[in-house]
């Protein structure tokens, strides 16, 4: 075993002495085995996948590093079981990992496992340079099958596409494999091999034309053309419903006519099928889709056909960033500022900043767009390190609707909505529009309390409240997940008056069909769209344009074009205002903003009442009165005085255990120990704590936190890699989870 580098030999040699190999473990280090009898066709490289003896399994790793010895007696080692790849993993996917183990301080097996699709994880073998073409038997009489009605209707598939289809065709059609084996056996079709072609572009583009630019679109536009051959940051900041979407298109179709691939990001599940859809009407050329939604053998296809440079276009969620790319010619990063492009648990990545990194490496333009742009990348853009690019018109010509403050304060409410704003959904409704009422919270009721001794439905296993919800009717943890009956009584007291306090998305909803009996009310959110293609299906509803109330939660905000809704309400705009988490603000005002926007995207102008308990306070005044923009420059001046980031770096070391006081004293010792060696290396980095983390007790396990930060990253780098080293080598740290987050983006 071995951590080194050193005593290596030339790639592609023969006989090195010794392979070092990244395992799927979660040991920060490598590991040395002896070459396997077999030498693959390309001689051994870095990227190959093996097969190795790790404990009492076989696992897949991959050679990161050929060695003329190894540090390890020769008879320690144990020899490679398989060579599962005759040429590597492909060089910049490699690059890519290697980056991200080194900067979020993990272990490289466990980044190259991750990174990779689930079936290289299992050790099935790339695509090859063919694949099988299947073709129907047209001379057998099909009568024979009418006691297999599924292969019969295989059978006249493969009829209706004399050319033959691929087997991936075949099982988007909704049939298996199986099948279509059978239906071979019986003589019904039969498979041609058929040479893999590598991506080309197609004589003409374009499927449909794009759409003409507005002055201050053709302007960003020449301004991302002025450099497409080389590394050009640039950050799109654009009132929603500006027209972002044309620009990624039109400068996809200048990359694509020079032969490239572009990457392009997008922060949910839901927004990669319409994303995807409006792409490929677009577009001749191949275009492919990765997210968590697709089967490990759909996710396997599109990965290859990026590597191979057979897709030229590549849209996916945060997770897309790791697919390898044969030409590399644009990323994009659409709604940059999106939480949900951070990976909080595990290998704890960002996939925008893991963009940038890979943009520099290629040297091609970068494209980050935002109607909120994050405070790290717009400060990037102030300074000049980002070309800023500005558009502040919708094609509609209506500006986007400023925030009506209505103030909670000493009002009577109807699941958690103000006469004022009960009153002018009525005259939206009437107008023949849609309204959307935004609650960020799930459920009933966040609270079920008696009336008669105050005591509240806690959960057992957090430091938090149960929800009450109604469909069904139970007691459930949005922390754990632990659900429980509803009581009959107080446990305390006995007393029957039990009450719902406050309101969720179902109470808003129950409360909008009792006032509005004959209009459609669509609710949103995780509890309504668990089936598949339910949210898919509440969207096409509503885009038919018929008077309707959406009811939900954030998942209403990111990026969805509404065009009928002229009405946004937010039931309670307080959650970020005073949170311990210094990112709070920014990402209330961001998630405030993006819901905004969803009002008068079209032809008629948009109303946008905001209710607050806190109607004077001056920051939630100045985003109503000035923007996103103006409270942004505010908050960046707040965080420089503060050498907060994007001023400052920080790293969070997360521990936790079923006994507090373990996790204390590994906490305490770890800061000991850390700030005794920066009193000695000269490192100018801060450690602040150890302190309980604002939710102590979390499923049962209690959670300490460790704050470490510094003035640049190199320093806030040399300090976290300290730390991380001290507790590999500290025993007690192995009976205690700990994890290292190399810019934290919540303090939770």
């Amino acid at each position: 075993m071995s951590d080194s580098f050193s005593s290596r030999v030339a790639p592609g040699s023969a006989s090195p002495g010794a392979l070092q190999v990244a395992l799927p473990s979660p040991l920060r280090r490598l590991f040395d085995y002896l070459p396997a009898h077999r030498v693959p066709s390309g001689g051994w490289q870095v990227g190959l996948r093996v097969r190795v003896p790790f404990g009492r399994r076989d696992v897949v790793g991959v050679v990161v590093g050929l060695l003329a010895r190894s540090e390890l007696p020769r008879e320690k080692l144990k020899p490679v079981a398989e060579v599962l790849d005759d040429a590597p993993l492909p060089e910049d996917w490699l690059w890519l990992c290697r980056f991200t183990a080194r900067y979020y301080q993990h272990g490289l097996g466990d980044t190259l496992q991750i990174a990779m699709p689930a079936r290289l994880r299992q050790g099935h073998p790339l695509a090859g340079r063919t694949y099988l073409q299947w073709q129907a038997v047209t001379e057998r009489d099909a009568t024979e099958l009418r006691n297999a009605p599924r292969q019969a209707a295989l059978h006249a598939l493969l009829r209706q596409h004399a050319h033959g289809l691929p087997a991936q065709a075949i099982s988007a059609h909704g049939y298996t494999r199986a099948q279509l084996e059978a239906l071979a056996r019986k003589g019904f079709a039969l498979a041609t091999e058929v040479a893999r072609q590598a991506g080309h572009t197609p004589s003409g583009l374009l499927a449909s034309p794009a759409l003409p630019l507005n002055r201050e679109q053709a302007t960003a536009l020449s301004a991302l053309h002025e450099n497409l051959d080389g590394y050009h940051p640039c950050l799109l900041e654009g009132v929603t419903g500006s027209g972002k979407t044309e620009i990624y298109l039109q400068l996809i179709e200048a990359i694509a006519a020079k032969g490239k691939q572009s990457l392009v990001l997008v922060p949910e599940i839901g927004l990669t099928p319409q994303t995807l859809s409006r792409f490929k009407s677009r577009f001749k050329v191949p275009v492919v889709a990765l997210h968590s939604g697709l089967n490990d053998a759909e996710r396997m296809d599109a990965w290859e056909a990026a590597a191979d440079g057979r897709a030229l276009i590549v849209i996916g969620t945060r997770s897309a960033i790791f697919t390898p790319l044969a030409r590399p010619g644009a990323i994009i990063v659409d709604e940059e500022h999106d939480g949900s492009y951070k990976q909080h648990d595990g290998l704890r990545y960002h996939a925008r900043d893991l963009a940038v990194a890979r943009a520099h490496h290629h040297a091609i333009p970068l494209l980050m767009g935002s109607a909120t742009p994050s405070l790290e990348s717009l400060s990037r853009a102030l300074s000049g390190d980002y070309r800023h690019l500005r558009l502040t018109q919708r094609p509609s010509r209506h500006p986007p609707a400023k925030l009506e403050l209505a103030d909670l304060r000493h009002q009577r409410r109807q699941g958690g909505l103000l006469p004022s704003a009960i009153k002018a959904i009525t005259a939206t409704l009437e107008a023949g529009k849609q309204a959307l009422v935004f609650i960020n919270r799930r459920g009933f009721a966040p609270r079920l309390a008696c009336h008669a001794c105050g005591w509240m439905a806690d959960c057992d296993q957090c430091d938090a409240r149960m929800t009450l919800h109604r469909q069904p009717p139970l007691l459930a943890c949005h922390h754990c997940d632990s659900r429980r009956a509803l009581p009959d009584a107080c446990p305390e007291c006995g007393s029957g008056d039990l009450r719902a306090l406050g309101s969720g998305t179902e109470r808003s909803e129950e409360t909008l069909q009792g006032l509005f009996p004959d209009t459609p009310i669509h609710r949103i959110d995780r509890d309504s769209t668990r089936r598949k293609d339910s949210f898919d299906a509440i969207l096409k509803e509503v885009h038919r344009g018929e008077p309707c109330i959406l009811v939900g939660t954030q998942m209403l905000a990111k990026g969805h074009h509404l065009p009928h809704v002229t009405l946004v309400v937010v039931v309670n705009a307080d959650g970020g205002l005073y949170s311990a988490d210094f990112r709070a603000l920014e990402h209330s005002a961001q998630l405030l903003e993006q819901v905004a926007g969803r009002a008068g995207r079209a032809a008629h102008p948009g109303r946008v009442l905001v209710q607050t308990l806190h109607p004077d306070d001056p920051h939630l005044g100045k985003l109503a009165e000035h923007g996103y923009g103006a409270l942004a420059r505010d908050l960046l001046e707040e965080r420089r005085l503060a050498k907060l980031p994007p001023f400052g770096y920080m790293a969070l070391l997360r521990l936790e255990s079923a006994k507090e006081q373990a996790a204390l004293a590994l906490a305490q010792a770890a800061a000991q120990a850390l700030r005794h060696w920066l009193a000695h290396s000269g490192t100018q980095a801060r450690c602040l704590g150890p302190v309980p983390a604002p939710m102590e007790r979390r499923q049962n396990r209690y959670h300490v936190h460790l704050l470490l930060a510094a003035d640049k990253r190199s320093q806030r780098h040399a300090a976290a890699n300290y730390l991380v080293q001290w507790l590999d080598a500290n025993r007690e740290a192995s009976r205690v989870r700990w994890s290292i987050d190399i810019d934290p983006q919540t303090l939770s």
